[in-house]
C-alpha cells in the first residue's frame, strides 16, 4: 500500500532562562541565546500528542525548506569544547568554531514506534479522577460488605465454641410395630406383548412365593407412547457473525531523526467489521406419531397389608406386639427408640438420642449420668465413647 511521510518538528525547553516550547530549528534560545546542549534534558524533544487509534501526530507537518533541510542533515552532534549542538552535516561547531572530532557525542536516533500501541507523549494529561461522591459511595458499600462478613465470621466463631456439661437420662422410650400382610389374588393391567402365562406359587413361612400371570382377558388397543417419524425436510437457519473488510483505516509509525525532528510514515490498512449473516441448511423434519399396543387385564398375586399392631412404653425392655399370622401371611416389623437426656445450661434443656438397635437401647438406664458437649448455639452432642454403656 502507498505510504505517506511527513516531518514533525519537536520542541525543547531552555534550562538557563526556563523558556519553553522552543522549535527544534532554533539551536540557541531566542530569549537568552544559550546554545542547546545535551545536558539538562534540553535535547529531549516533545513531539506533541498522537491519535490513539491511528498513531498519527496531531501536529502539522513541516513544509519550510530550511526546516526540512535541517531535518535531513543527519543526527546532531555535540561539541567537545562548548557542548553546543550542531547539524549532522556540519564539520565545525557553530558556537565556538571547534572542529568535530571522533569523540564528539551524537544525539541518538529513535526506533519506530509500533502502530498498535502509539506512545503517549509527556504532555498528555492524566485521565480524570472519578467524582468524590462516586468513590465515597463505592467505599461505603465496600465497608458495609466487610462489616457484614466480619459479623457473620464472628458469629460462626462464637457459635462453634463449646463447653462441657453433665446430663442425666430422664426416660427411655420405645415403639414397636408389626404389620401383617397376606399373599392375595389381585387384578392388574399390562401390555399383552409383555405378558406370558406363568403359574403362581404360594409362600411358605412368608417367603418363596411366585406372583404368576393367569386369566389374561379384556384386551383392547391403547396408546402406549409416541415416536418421531420423518416428515419431509425444512430449511433451518442460524444467525452467525464473521469479520469482513469494510474499508481502510490509517495507521502511522514515527521515528526520531536524532536532530529534533521526527519522521512519520502513514499507510492505509484494511479495516474489518463484524457482519451478521444467516447460515442455512436443509434438515429432516419430524412429527410425533402415536404408538398403540394391546392392554389386557390379568390375575396375579401380591402382598397386601391387612392388619397391624403398635405397642410403646418407657423405662423398660422393649417387646413385640402379639399378632397371629396365617399360612399365606408374613409379618413385617418396625422399631424406634429414644433416650431423653436432661441437662442444665442457663435453664433446663433436653437432648434426644436415638439408638439404632435394641442392644444399644438397652445400654441406657434412667438416672444415668451422661457427659455432653454443648456449643453456644445450643446444640448438644454426647461425648465420644459415652453413647453406649
Amino acid at each position: 500500500m502507498a505510504e505517506r511521510t511527513r516531518i514533525i518538528e519537536g520542541n525543547w525547553n531552555c534550562t538557563s532562562c526556563d523558556t519553553r516550547n522552543i522549535l527544534a530549528r532554533h539551536r540557541s534560545c531566542p530569549n537568552c541565546n544559550n546554545p542547546r546542549e545535551e545536558t539538562g534534558q534540553e535535547s529531549e524533544f516533545d513531539f506533541g500528542e498522537v491519535d490513539d487509534a491511528t498513531g498519527k501526530s496531531l501536529r502539522e507537518g513541516v513544509t519550510d525548506e530550511k526546516a526540512l533541510s535541517a531535518a535531513h542533515a543527519g543526527t546532531d552532534w555535540f561539541c567537545d569544547y562548548c557542548s553546543a549542538s550542531n547539524r549532522g552535516d556540519s564539520p565545525i561547531c557553530r558556537h565556538c568554531r571547534a572542529e568535530r572530532s571522533s569523540t564528539s557525542r551524537a544525539l541518538s536516533e529513535g526506533h519506530e514506534e509500533p502502530i498498535e500501541a502509539p506512545r503517549a507523549p509527556r504532555s498528555r494529561r492524566p485521565p480524570p479522577t472519578p467524582p468524590p461522591a462516586a468513590q465515597g459511595s463505592k467505599r461505603k458499600w465496600l465497608y458495609v460488605g466487610l462489616g457484614l462478613l466480619t459479623v457473620i465470621g464472628s458469629c460462626m466463631v462464637w457459635g462453634s465454641r463449646s463447653h462441657g456439661v453433665t446430663g442425666q437420662v430422664t426416660t427411655t422410650e420405645w415403639t414397636r410395630t408389626v404389620h401383617r400382610e397376606t399373599f392375595q389374588r389381585v387384578s392388574r393391567e399390562g401390555w399383552r406383548s409383555d405378558l406370558s402365562i406363568r403359574a403362581s406359587r404360594m409362600p411358605v413361612n412368608g417367603s418363596g412365593e411366585v406372583a404368576g400371570v393367569e386369566n389374561i382377558r379384556s384386551c383392547f388397543p391403547r396408546q402406549r407412547g409416541t415416536r418421531q417419524v420423518a416428515d419431509g425436510t425444512e430449511r433451518v437457519c442460524t444467525t452467525k457473525t464473521r469479520q469482513e473488510q469494510c474499508g481502510t483505516t490509517e495507521k502511522c509509525t514515527r521515528k526520531k531523526m536524532g536532530n529534533g525532528y521526527m519522521k512519520e510514515t502513514c499507510r492505509d490498512e484494511p479495516k474489518y467489521c463484524s457482519k451478521s449473516y444467516q447460515d442455512c441448511d436443509m434438515r429432516t423434519r419430524y412429527r410425533s406419531e402415536p404408538v398403540f399396543d394391546v392392554s389386557c387385564t390379568y390375575d396375579t398375586y401380591a402382598w397386601q397389608p391387612v392388619d397391624k399392631k403398635v405397642e410403646s412404653d418407657h423405662d423398660c425392655a422393649p417387646r413385640w406386639p402379639a399378632l397371629t399370622s396365617g399360612a399365606l401371611d408374613r409379618l413385617r416389623r418396625e422399631e424406634k427408640y429414644a433416650v431423653r437426656i436432661g441437662y442444665e445450661d442457663g435453664d433446663s434443656k433436653e437432648h434426644v438420642h436415638e439408638p439404632k438397635s435394641e442392644t444399644e437401647f438397652l445400654a441406657w438406664k434412667k438416672g444415668q449420668s451422661v457427659p455432653l458437649e454443648v456449643n453456644n448455639f445450643g446444640s448438644a452432642n454426647i461425648l465420644a465413647g459415652d453413647a453406649v454403656r
